[in-house]
């Protein structure tokens, strides 16, 4: 059982160490760009972390060539060179770090390989001190960029990289291993977490985003299921009505033909039929309103009840004062409806984020629409926190979308806010505004 088991994981290790080389391939031959990305605040401090590593790249190409020249034993022309090399790496792990931390480490081994047995051995090897420096700050630019285990594998092969100088080209020089691992790891695993910190960051604000939007569409579905509730209730009143009327019509006549009693017949049989198709498609939607029977069932309001709303508004503390032009008249119970809710949904508005503030309601009636405008002053005082959703304008502006119209909102000049909608109501006929009554 056992020599089975050790048998059939031979092939898994086997098939894993030879994925390896396909891995690291994968991860690490790439010179894919990979900008550093901008700090947030002034553009001064946004192009901080470009100054530091541009002064830093200075600094250790200068020591780094002094380094190689006296104590490594270099000719100035290659130790120049070399030190360009991972000073210049640098800079460009700022841009693409997975090719900077290439030519960083092959630096390192053809200074090691170029200073062979004539290197004193007094100093450290095969990592200078400059060009340490210079490496440890490309290793943490590339953590910075690239997935944990990118990092842990050019971490490795870095490290190896130095272990296989100091086997091969230092035998007896003065290793620095045990000072450079501990660097290099420590700038792995900080830029490692700073990354992760990002990555977690840009991740929590995508996740706001999408919460606020789907907050919003949640929101429209609900305006909208309102708002079909409503119509639903409008249009079987209405339907009810011509049913009612069709059923009386007949013995308000003297002698009615056949052919009259016929056609008032198949008016209702429709008008019940229509009704009853409304309520099962419609229907449904009263199911969702948290409201009370009694609220749901309650005859939809209209401007004619827009005096007893603001008598309402006005005595919970809000100043309010109405103007009326135009030739009022009867629109139809949709526009009458929306045009009541938008009032409404805006004074509610200026109560929540404008206390203490004045609010005129302006009505113009045209012959072929309604025009309502909403305004307030600026709030007296701070408003309190509102524990809505904030998503009251959306509700407005789908009234205002069914109805062909349109509605717009912002800030006045003075500090306040208006809210103006254009709905296309053209006036009833008196035979019009007759069928609304049985």
């Amino acid at each position: 059982m056992v020599t089975g088991g050790g048998k059939g994981g031979e092939p898994r290790l086997r098939a894993a160490l030879l994925a390896v080389p396909r891995t690291l391939r994968d991860d690490l031959w790439t010179a894919a760009a990979d900008p550093l990305p901008r700090m947030r605040g002034p553009r001064l401090l946004a192009r901080l972390p470009h100054v530091v590593i541009s002064v830093l790249v200075y600094a250790t190409a200068v020591l780094n060539t002094d380094y190689l020249t006296h104590l490594y034993g270099l000719g100035i022309g290659l130790a120049l060179l070399l030190s360009l090399c991972q000073s210049l790496a640098l800079f460009a792990a700022m841009f693409r770090p997975i090719p900077a931390w290439w030519v960083s480490t092959a630096a390192m081994v053809v200074a090691a390989r170029a200073a062979g047995s004539g290197f004193p051995g007094s100093e450290g090897f095969p990592w200078t001190e400059p060009g340490l420096l210079a490496q440890a700050a490309t290793v943490f630019l590339l953590a910075l960029r690239v997935r944990p285990r990118v990092a842990a594998e050019a971490l490795g092969l870095h490290v190896l990289a130095g272990l296989c100088c100091l086997t091969f080209l230092g035998p007896g020089h003065h290793e620095n291993l045990t000072q450079a691992v501990p660097l290099l790891i420590i700038a792995t695993v900080l830029g490692a977490a700073l990354r992760g910190r990002r990555v977690a960051r840009t991740q929590l604000v995508a996740q706001e985003e999408l919460t606020a939007e789907e907050r919003a569409r949640r929101t429209l579905l609900e305006e909208r299921n309102r708002i079909a509730r409503e119509l639903h209730d409008v249009v079987a009143h209405h339907m009810s009505v011509i049913s009612i009327q069709a059923q009386v019509a007949p013995h308000l006549v003297a002698d009615p033909t056949d052919e009259l009693k016929e056609n008032l017949a198949g008016i209702r049989a429709n008008a019940v039929d229509a009704l009853t198709e409304l309520r099962r498609v419609l229907g449904v939607l009263r199911s969702e309103d948290p409201s009370g029977e009694g609220v749901r069932h309650a005859p939809q309001p209209t401007l004619g009840r827009l005096d007893e709303l603001i008598a309402n508004v006005t005595s919970a503390g809000l100043t309010v004062t109405t103007e009326t032009t135009g030739e009022p008249h009867t629109l139809s119970p949709g526009a009458e409806l929306s045009a009541f809710r938008i009032v409404q949904e805006a004074l509610s508005n200026a109560m929540r984020h404008a206390p203490g503030a004045t609010v005129r309601v302006q009505l113009g009636y045209g012959s072929d629409g309604l025009t309502l405008r909403v305004s307030n002053t600026a709030a007296d005082g701070p408003a309190p926190p509102s524990p809505g959703s904030g998503h009251g304008l959306l509700g407005m502006r789908e009234r205002a979308a069914m109805l062909g119209g349109e509605l717009a909102a912002g800030r006045t000049p003075d500090g306040g806010y208006e809210v103006t909608a254009l709905l296309p109501a053209p006036a009833r006929t008196p035979a019009d505004a007759g069928e609304d009554t049985p």
